[in-house]
């Protein structure tokens, strides 16, 4: 009972969920679901709940493919957008983990700009 590992990366914004596996090399994908995949509710794409049923498709599939480990990247938007992962990250790793698959390094790739384009907002802002 060897482990075999997969690279699980998760996108979490504030309008979505993405749980992307690949393999180790991350050329060849072995599932993606998203949040908007599991609820009707165009605001429910990226609540908690949303990102659980998607992570239980997740292990299920991976269950069949024989991959019992996960190295996991998870990213919020980035750039010059929000650099804190979503509301259904924690929960979709909790997830992961709860349903039985090992878990290897966790890493955050957020995307931050060094030096970037003007941010959107102008120059008095974004005023509400």
């Amino acid at each position: 009972n060897e482990t075999f590992f997969g690279v699980c990366h998760i996108l979490a914004t504030y309008n979505d969920t993405f749980i992307h596996v690949t393999d180790i090399t991350g050329r060849e994908t072995y599932i993606r679901v998203t949040g908007g995949m599991k609820v009707k509710a165009d605001r429910e794409e990226s609540s908690p709940y949303a990102a659980m049923l998607a992570a239980m498709d997740v292990v299920n599939r991976l269950k069949e493919l024989k991959v019992n480990a996960l190295h996991i990247k998870i990213r919020a938007r980035g750039g010059t957008d929000s650099k804190t992962p979503g509301p259904g990250a924690q929960v979709a790793l909790r997830t992961l983990a709860r349903f039985g698959m090992k878990i290897g390094r966790i890493e955050d790739v957020t995307p931050y700009p060094t030096d970037s384009t003007r941010r959107g907002g102008g120059r008095r802002g974004r005023r509400l």
